[in-house]
């Protein structure tokens, strides 16, 4: 059987760019069980309102729901159980100490497929204001109406 290659997109984060700065970007492994790799691959899983932590040198994800897998029956896990990060103990290191210096929230950004492993891509944010947020959809807005009055423009 030959192996994939790739990427391919799981799920995504939307709200932690609403909600956060992404300051740094990383990618780490997943440790999961038989049946949460297929409801993975199926892309049914949910990264709404999940951060990472650090406890005994090891990082962890929690918030992060993976459906049941409808033919994994007693194989099946916890939906909402915490899962490892598979890292290096020098990214661990780096990632724990922005934290807890700099008041940083480590959170996940999106889970893909790459060459047949899934990966998260974790991302430093600082938490934005309302002010912040008024900001970054008026921009938006702008950038929408620009794009609107050229596309007129060139018929």
């Amino acid at each position: 059987m030959p192996k994939q290659t790739g990427v391919k997109q799981l799920a995504q984060n939307r709200k932690a760019y609403h909600d956060y700065f992404i300051l740094e970007k990383l990618e780490a492994g997943i440790e999961l069980a038989g049946t949460e790799v297929k409801s993975c691959r199926a892309a049914r899983l949910n990264l709404k309102d999940s951060f990472c932590t650090v406890k005994n040198g090891e990082m962890w994800i929690h918030g992060m729901h993976i459906s049941p897998y409808e033919q994994g029956n007693i194989f099946n896990r916890d939906p909402d159980r915490d899962r490892r990060l598979l890292l290096h103990k020098r990214e661990i290191r780096h990632m724990h100490d922005k934290m807890r210096l700099d008041g940083l929230t480590l959170v996940p950004l999106s889970v893909y497929l790459k060459d047949s492993r899934v990966k998260v891509e974790l991302g430093l944010a600082k938490g934005k204001k309302l002010y912040d947020k008024r900001d970054s959809a008026a921009a938006r807005d702008a950038s929408r109406e620009i794009d609107k009055a050229m596309k007129e423009r060139n018929r």
